[in-house]
């Protein structure tokens, strides 16, 4: 304990607790559009298409750092993601055939290509995140993220709700669905890139889909679903950065742990399909066989 109280008093460690409440709350908002729109499998693809980005600006530019490995990441996921939407227009496959094949060969060719990094091993950090080295810039970004997340998800709430459970109702009320969906798919992509700072880019689908995920354990209401899903992001990445700490653990793993470990206490005492729950209606309800 008084080595944890040593750490606080460091600002490294306040700005990762900074850091990790801000991605928390960013991802754990941005997991109820997820959620809603059913694509945690193409975020689960495109946070593996990350890597080879990464790589590849540093074999361009022969250095790491934040700017670069965010640019390459994020190049990369449009790249893949994109591709993927006009091979489906294209052709009969559906994007979820399209998407995995783009992003298994992205990910083997970031594979390749971190053979010939000379700073592979510092990507490692990359990989599985490496909270505990955010600097004040970084912050700066975190909060622009956020930021930007807030306001347009405040501001376009209505079209976005209504697109996602009825698109062609959306439409004939003047909504244009198209760039709606470009929105959300702008958001999804700036907290994932967000998000591997803090988790890695092996581990971030995580921390995007699992505050949502247990929110809807306990309501209906949307609402909820996003403010909930973000105060338990937040709440869950800042108790995993203590923790790890205190374990002595990688914190990007100790994020996604905490989080899993919520989403099981969760599924054991939610009002509504809980185990719990279904042992308190069956003694109640008990069954007679004949």
């Amino acid at each position: 304990m008084n080595e944890l109280l040593e750490i606080l008093d460091m600002p490294f460690f306040r700005r990762a607790l900074l850091a990790a409440a801000l991605i928390g709350f960013t991802n754990g908002f941005v997991s109820g559009f997820i959620l809603l729109r059913r694509s945690s499998l193409v975020l689960s693809a495109l946070s593996h298409t990350m890597l080879p980005g990464i790589v590849a600006v540093v074999l361009i530019t022969g250095t790491l750092n934040q700017a670069g490995a965010f640019t390459g990441a994020l190049l990369a996921a449009l790249a893949v993601g994109l591709g993927s939407i006009m091979v489906t227009r294209k052709t009969r496959l559906p994007q979820s055939t399209a998407l995995a094949i783009f992003y298994t060969c992205a990910f083997a060719l970031g594979v390749v290509m971190l053979e010939y990094a000379e700073t592979a091993q510092n990507l490692e950090e990359w990989l599985f995140g490496s909270i505990l080295s955010v600097g004040d810039m970084d912050l700066v970004v975190f909060f622009g993220i956020a930021l930007f997340t807030l306001i347009s998800s405040t501001l376009f709430m209505r079209p976005i709700l209504l697109t996602l459970f009825e698109p062609n109702v959306a439409a004939v009320q003047g909504v244009r669905v198209r760039s709606v969906n470009y929105l959300l798919y702008a958001m999804m992509i700036i907290a994932l890139m967000a998000s591997f700072q803090a988790v890695g880019s092996v581990l971030s689908i995580g921390l995007m889909v699992v505050p949502g995920a247990i929110m809807s354990l306990f309501t209906n209401n949307t609402r909820w679903l996003f403010w909930g899903g973000g105060a338990i992001g937040c709440i869950g990445s800042v108790a995993a950065v203590v923790l790890s700490v205190i374990l002595n653990i990688p914190t990007g793993p100790a994020i996604v742990l905490v989080l899993g470990l919520l989403f099981v206490i969760a599924y054991f005492i939610n009002p509504n399909s809980g185990l719990f729950r279904r042992a308190q209606d069956q003694s109640l309800h008990p069954t007679h066989q004949l």
